[in-house]
């Protein structure tokens, strides 16, 4: 199944299908539900019994054997990181592959990667080089397209470049701009919408979520993100985080540093990101577009930032982006990072 707001990105994309591309490029903001519009999209090429509309049959040994992540003519190309979350057709066997290239004796001990590799790469070649067991295409999936490495994005564009017949690459990435240029030219672009406000309230609703519209707007208008924010356990930090932010020049950074320390950086950058946005949007006379709940306090802070020392802040935490997932030491990258905050208050 796909989601209400992809059916008429489904009907569009069937229009397609006489001329089918080699590789299709899937993109658009995180948590609109890209991923298993791909999905379902893989598994309708697959099918031996589509619909007229080119949804598959869900009945049919193809889409037994793709359900049960079993279809001999299905690859999910996927950093380790997310093997276990997507539990994607074909990861497995491909991971396997990539791990005897890296060394049996590290399996166990080393962390997951959260890079696709050049060795999954590379073992996707023999995937590509027989025929189809089922007489039809062969599909391969890349999720996140923006996981590639240079080695490994290098090792596709090849691929991509002379691309074997009867495969179709499906590369979904929400974040096209770190893509290589060449791999994005040889693909068919086909932009994913963010869901209308509306249309995004009402599903959540659906789903049970209270507060729909103040959790959608903190996912930026996105319903799966906006979702997983209600079930968020971490949420008492989130609500800590910006009681602290709220303070400006009162921030306890040192607090912040030992209350957050556990939490991923990336998801805290992530909350002080939003933050500063809607700091910004209230000195130039919008709306805070993340926390309207906390329109007041963003109105106090803006009224006392020193211009300047924004502007610098703003990209050292773009700095810090960069290197989100390299292993360093949280709780001093929050202390550095929130004493900054402190300090562009005047």
């Amino acid at each position: 199944m796909i989601y209400p707001w992809q059916l008429e990105d489904w009907d569009r994309l069937q229009r397609l299908r006489p001329q089918w591309p080699h590789a299709l490029l899937l993109y658009g903001q995180a948590g609109i539900g890209k991923l298993r519009f791909a999905q379902h999209l893989a598994q309708g090429l697959l099918c031996e019994s589509p619909a007229a509309n080119g949804e598959p049959c869900g009945a049919c040994a193809a889409c037994n054997w793709f359900s049960q992540g079993n279809h001999p003519d299905y690859r999910a190309l996927l950093p380790e990181a997310l093997a276990g979350e997507v539990g994607q057709a074909g990861a497995t066997d491909d991971k396997e592959k990539a791990d005897k290239a890296d060394g049996e004796e590290s399996k166990k001990t080393r962390t997951p990667s959260k890079e696709i590799k050049i060795e999954q790469v590379r073992a996707l070649l023999d995937f590509c080089g027989v025929g189809a067991h089922r007489g039809g295409a062969r599909v391969v999936l890349v999720y996140p397209a923006e996981a590639l490495n240079a080695a490994s994005a290098n090792a596709l564009l090849k691929t991509l470049e002379e691309p074997p017949a009867g495969v179709v690459f499906l590369l979904v990435s929400a974040r096209v701009d770190r893509l290589l240029p060449t791999i994005v030219s040889r693909c068919r672009q086909w932009p994913m919408p963010t869901p209308s406000p509306d249309g995004a309230r009402t599903w959540l609703a659906e789903q049970g979520v209270g507060d729909a519209a103040g959790l959608l707007a903190e996912a930026g208008g996105a319903p799966l993100a906006a979702l997983a924010l209600a079930a968020d356990e971490n949420r008492p930090l989130r609500d800590f985080l910006l009681k602290q932010l709220a303070a400006g020049a009162d921030c306890d950074a040192f607090a912040c540093g030992e209350a957050l320390q556990k939490l991923p950086v990336p998801v805290v950058l992530g909350w002080l990101q939003r933050w500063l946005y809607d700091l910004l949007a209230e000195r130039t006379a919008q709306r805070p577009r993340y926390f309207p709940a906390a329109a007041r306090e963003l109105v106090r802070c803006a009224e006392h930032i020193d211009a300047n020392a924004f502007a610098r802040y703003m990209q050292t935490v773009t700095r810090e982006r960069a290197v989100e997932n390299h292993p360093l030491n949280a709780r001093l990258v929050f202390e550095a990072l929130f004493i900054g905050y402190r300090d562009l208050f005047v």
